[in-house]
């Protein structure tokens, strides 16, 4: 297997599937959900809310560690209170922190509703704030129908994610764990990755190895694209058998201890010509530059420009169709968004992707992504893999 460049090892490129025991800190510290509970709390009047009904999951598991698929967890000025099923009794009591659990005999939406009709003029709330955007258009006709204009709702702005924007030592341990763990995939892939071999054998064995190695799951379904499907910035693996000749596009992640790992590595199976071997080239520029200007005080749209501008450089800007980057924590893309017209700026904690790509459709494309969080004083790529073109 010969490089660009650089002689494939696999232990430079981490790539042992090694028990996830051997990336994790010896002990896990314990989340801050009583602190985030308590800082929601000092935000609701600023934002004239009485309290707010948190009903989605990564927010609930956020704030208050219930890793189960049902529940709600309302907070007030004066109350906190987590409204599941009995699926999740022994769960809930052993995971959620910080707040009052009730076992509702109803679904958890109508249980707090319930409670809210009855108990909400005592807990002196007027305006209950809800998540818009994941709420349900039936879930906000049943509170509204159960409270009949006892409480006024209103969409509250985006306040539990603006929070989880900024991660604390905790949250970054967890995710350098996931990156670590994800980035051992690629040896998997380079290993698999052979002419007439179909994307999803590829795949397959990526995550069969996450699986042996002990993680939760995978943080999407595994990008395996080749040939001229290496120019569908989303391709996910396909029956396509790997070409003899082309680049290979292997975009992937894993979830440990509930975060998400994000990364791409791109590979040319064959001789790689002028115009592929420039490509590359542009995109690792791209990706460097953008890379460079993480740093605590600089807008996301300041690290597009910079990935953008060397691609508009090397006359491929048109072929650069995303946004440069997104945030990743419990969701594999959170904010913010790392794009043109984003004023949102970096502050330390906050963990982003740098990704610049090229697509030429009917040809193939590039796309090089790692994990970066900002510090105090600059940044640190989490991604440890090298980015020199490997050929197979």
């Amino acid at each position: 297997m010969g490089t660009g460049g650089l002689v494939f090892q696999p232990a430079l490129l981490r790539g042992s599937t090694a028990n996830i025991g051997t990336l994790l800190p010896a002990r896990l510290a314990a989340m801050d959900y009583e602190g985030r509970q308590t800082r929601l709390q000092g935000v609701l009047a600023k934002h004239r809310l009485d309290g707010l009904l948190v009903t989605h999951l990564p927010n609930i598991r956020y704030l208050c560690g219930f890793t189960g698929s049902a529940g709600v967890l309302l907070v007030t000025e004066s109350t906190r209170v987590f409204f599941t099923d009995g699926r999740y009794t022994e769960q809930a009591g052993t995971e959620v922190q910080g707040a009052r659990v009730v076992i509702a005999r109803k679904p958890p939406l109508i249980a707090a509703s319930e409670r809210l009709a009855a108990k909400g003029k005592k807990w002196g709330l007027k305006t209950l704030g809800i998540e818009g955007d994941h709420l349900t258009v039936a879930g906000r006709s049943q509170l509204t129908k159960v409270l009949q204009s006892r409480l006024k709702l209103r969409e509250a702005p985006p306040l539990v994610e603006q929070a989880r924007m900024v991660k604390d030592a905790e949250e970054i341990d967890r995710l350098r764990a996931a990156v670590l763990q994800g980035a051992r995939l690629f040896d998997v892939a380079l290993r698999t990755i052979r002419a007439g071999v179909k994307e999803t054998e590829v795949a397959a064995e990526m995550e069969y190895a996450a699986r042996r190695a002990g993680v939760e799951g995978m943080s999407f379904e595994t990008i395996i694209a080749s040939g001229p499907r290496s120019a569908l910035p989303h391709g996910r693996a396909s029956q396509a058998a790997i070409p003899s000749n082309g680049f290979v596009v292997c975009d992937f992640g894993v979830i440990l201890t509930g975060y998400c790992s994000d990364m791409t590595r791109t590979v040319h199976l064959g001789v790689p010509g002028q115009q592929a071997r420039g490509v590359y080239a542009a995109v690792r520029e791209a990706q460097q530059a953008g890379t460079e200007a993480v740093k605590p005080g600089a807008k996301v749209s300041e690290v597009d420009r910079a990935a953008r501008n060397v691609l508009r450089k090397n006359g491929l800007g048109r072929h650069f169709t995303h946004s440069t980057g997104h945030g990743v924590g419990l969701e594999i893309h959170e904010a913010p968004r790392v794009a043109a017209g984003q004023a949102e700026v970096l502050r330390p904690g906050m963990v982003v992707t740098v990704e610049p790509g090229v697509y030429i459709p009917g040809v193939g494309g590039v796309r090089i992504e790692d994990m970066v969080v900002v510090t105090e004083r600059g940044r640190e790529v989490l991604t440890p893999t090298p980015k020199e073109l490997i050929t197979i």
